[in-house]
């Protein structure tokens, strides 16, 4: 064990020589790809050792390079050996002629000194580079000197400098960064990144975690999830209206045998390098890795003569999983479904993730994430979404599907954040939102809800408005639960969003397709215009766009203007108000005025603030038509109408004077192709008072039971289904449509089918 500040050992394990250096006194995270202090003193341990096969740092975490990465750092060790035992080579004497001192000798003993004392050890790869030059320049200068004793002293020092680089010259280190050195940057550690790729220990042993509750905090809830093993509590401060979000996962309240199990399991599960084609199926890599690492700790148990309970097992298992192919303590977050979003923010190790909670908006955790951490979810990300992310393409949108939720993830990197990554996950709820759900919500009232039930079935063009976080793709997903499962969907987004794996299994007929990110270069992806064309090839469906953000808006209204609408048309934008969609749509994005008018219907979705500004609530403000007599300004000539409009005193969308007075041309056009209702306005709006007065029972009925999945989409479905097929018995034996006798059937079975749900009897959807 040598003494002083760099402490290390050998450690001989058979066939085995561990190089171990106690790095527990040094700040920087220890790294001979980061690090040209960390790599020199490695060269100078390594040429004190002699020989090692397996190199490990440690510094709360073990950084562990295999026998082919010592190796790398083992050769330049062995030429700092035998350059050290030539020393005359570097004397000023062996620069010199007759221990004269020539042209630039002084100078060349300088460099001589700092190849032999600082790069060769600290940056190998770039002493190499810089000997090459060297060379060079000698040679070229060679051939303009006249003194003789000038001459010689050139030539002499060119075969030193050459002898130095042919040395390095065959070292496999210059050999695999060979690829990588035209136009290298002395000093950068690019290169060696590519090279060197330490074994960490799993990071949630190490993850700055602040585990004490802070001291001025003030409990103000406290909750469990993952079934009861990971404790969240939330605290206010007296001085502050920062919330603190307070997290407890079960790998923090291990003992020391399942640390050392984890710690064992970890090193045999990071042989495997998950492939891209692994890491697009995440749920089925999972599912693998969590076989294996149960296996494993059932075989190290074994080994170790230990005992543990199933449970105990499954739980090491799931946190063994976590920190090898998944995303650490981002999924311990993900699991919580009141959080909306997670922020990460550069620089790493200082500052803490952010998340966005439902009942307490913005708020700090008491994680902090370390660069390890980060850099492994930036590369996971690229492999799941097949994306760059570099200095040419510092933006990458993409999606993470997990068993227990979904998430759209926004990341930055160099030069766009001059400080490293940043990352945005977007939480989805793993089930489609419904409309029941919205109003238990007060998103949306029961009229309100109602109404939109109709234009669904009506066939219209909707887009959906608003600012960020407003909750414009989450109603979107509650609009397509009302298109009825007799009908094709099909669904464009650049990121992954909209519950399309959930519809499938729940019934629907839906395709999605994913499209370039209208931030990507020379993707080989399809642009989502293409993709909307594309559209029109695959029969008569209803469209729904995630988002609409660029061009691909004018292919989104020549597919509404050539006959794409024969079904439910439907997309979100950017926009608080129905003209600053128009404006969006025609100004900023180029769509010509008179296509503007394929939109039938903009619902806008806005935060709603309380006056102290630490509250907000989601609310959808406005549900307006546009007509089509305008044309120049939809809004100076009357083109824009409100069915529906958000009363803040009522905290609900009220009813306007003209819908109530039969006033809304979009209604019209649907009753005109529907014989109950032509030229019947009472009956059609009764028609959607009666799916108000279903939705608002649904809801009514799932709080008296407490039980809020009846407002999930499996109820949900079944009571579209069923009041579709009561409409329809209803019309055939009494010859129209009596919404009172619709409704009394439906509650009957409504009321019958939820005594099954609560005895356990929930039935499938078909």
């Amino acid at each position: 064990m040598a003494e002083g500040v760099w402490k290390y050992e050998v450690i001989r394990e058979g066939e085995e020589i561990i190089l171990r250096i106690d790095c527990e006194n040094f700040t920087k995270t220890p790294s001979l790809e980061d690090d040209p202090v960390y790599m020199a003193k490695t060269v100078e341990i390594l040429a004190e050792v002699g020989n090692a096969t397996k190199l490990v740092f440690h510094q709360k975490r073990d950084f562990e390079y295999d026998y082919d990465q010592t190796l790398l750092v083992l050769e330049i060790a062995q030429i700092y050996i035998k350059l050290s035992r030539q020393k005359g080579l570097f004397s000023m004497d062996a620069i010199t002629l007759n221990g004269k001192s020539t042209k630039n000798s002084d100078g060349r003993y300088i460099q001589l000194q700092n190849i032999m004392s600082k790069l060769l050890k600290e940056d190998p790869i770039g002493c190499y580079v810089e000997l090459k030059r060297m060379i060079r320049i000698e040679r070229i200068n060679l051939d303009k000197l006249l003194n003789e004793n000038d001459i010689e002293a050139s030539k002499r020092y060119i075969a030193l400098l050459t002898y130095i680089f042919q040395l390095l010259d065959k070292t496999r280190l210059v050999a695999l960064a060979q690829p990588h050195i035209a136009g290298l940057k002395i000093g950068t550690r690019d290169i060696y990144r590519e090279l060197f790729h330490p074994i960490i220990k799993p990071d949630f042993m190490f993850t700055k975690l602040q585990a004490a509750y802070p001291p001025e905090g003030e409990e103000i809830d406290s909750y469990t999830i993952d079934d009861d093993n990971t404790e969240i509590t939330l605290f206010s401060y007296p001085d502050s209206v920062k919330y603190l979000y307070h997290v407890m996962p079960p790998e923090f309240k291990m003992g020391e045998e399942e640390y050392d199990l984890l710690d064992m399991a970890r090193k045999v599960m990071a042989e495997h390098k998950p492939t891209r084609e692994e890491f697009v199926n995440p749920k089925r890599m999972r599912e693998i890795f969590s076989n294996v690492g149960r296996d494993l700790i059932e075989e190290l148990l074994r080994y170790r003569n230990l005992k543990l309970s199933s449970e105990q097992i499954d739980m090491i298992t799931a946190v063994l999983v976590r920190y090898t192919v998944g995303f650490g303590l981002i999924e311990v977050l993900l699991k919580d479904e009141k959080i909306q979003d997670i922020s990460v923010n550069s620089p790493y190790g200082r500052s803490p993730m952010y998340i966005v909670h439902a009942d307490y908006a913005d708020c700090f955790t008491n994680i902090i994430p370390t660069k390890t951490e980060v850099e492994s979810w930036a590369s996971k990300l690229r492999m799941i979404s097949g994306r760059p992310l570099d200095e040419a393409n510092p933006i990458l949108d993409t999606e993470l599907k997990l068993g227990f939720a979904t998430a759209r993830i926004s990341t930055i990197t160099e030069p766009l954040d001059p400080t490293g990554l940043a990352f945005s996950f977007r939480r989805h709820r793993n089930k489609p939102w419904t409309l029941p759900l919205f109003v238990h919500a007060k998103m949306v009232n029961p009229l309100a809800a109602g109404l939109l039930s109709f234009l669904i079935d009506g066939t219209r063009t909707l887009l959906i408005a608003g600012t960020r976080s407003s909750g414009k793709s989450s109603f979107l997903s509650s609009l397509m639960v009302e298109i009825m499962r007799r009908y094709r969907i099909i669904t464009i987004e650049d990121t992954l969003e909209l519950p399309t794996d959930s519809m499938r299994e729940l019934g629907w007929n839906i395709q999605p397709m994913k499209v370039a990110s209208a931030l990507s270069k020379g993707s080989s992806e399809m642009s989502a215009s293409d993709g909307i064309r594309s559209t029109l090839r695959l029969g008569d469906s209803s469209l729904i766009i995630g988002e609409v953000r660029s061009k691909e808006a004018v292919a989104l209204y020549e597919a509404m203007r050539v006959g794409a609408a024969a079904n439910v048309v439907a997309g979100t934008i950017h926009g608080d108000s129905p003209y600053g969609v128009f404006d969006r749509v025609v100004n900023d994005i180029g769509v010509p005025k008179t296509s503007f008018k394929a939109t039938d219907i903009i619902i806008v979705a806005n935060p709603v603030k309380s006056a102290d500004g630490i509250h907000r609530k989601r609310r959808v403000t406005q549900i307006t038509e546009v007509r089509k007599h305008w044309e120049d300004d939809p809004m100076l000539e009357g083109g824009f109408v409100d069915l529906m409009k958000y009363d803040s005193k009522k905290d609900e969308l009220i009813v306007s004077d003209d819908l109530l007075n039969g006033e809304s041309e979009i209604l019209k056009l649907i009753a005109a192709n529907i014989p109950d209702f032509a030229g019947d306005w009472d009956a059609m709006w009764g028609n959607i008072e009666l799916r108000a007065k279903i939705k608002e029972a649904q809801v009514k009925y799932a709080v008296q039971a407490n039980d809020l999945d009846i407002l999930e989409a499996p109820f949900t479905i079944r009571s579209n289904d069923t009041f579709h097929l009561l409409s329809e018995k209803c019309k055939k034996e009494v010859g129209s449509m009596d919404s009172k006798r619709i409704f009394t059937d439906w509650d009957i079975w409504a009321k019958r089918e939820i005594k099954k749900w609560q005895k356990g009897e929930k039935g499938k959807t078909e």
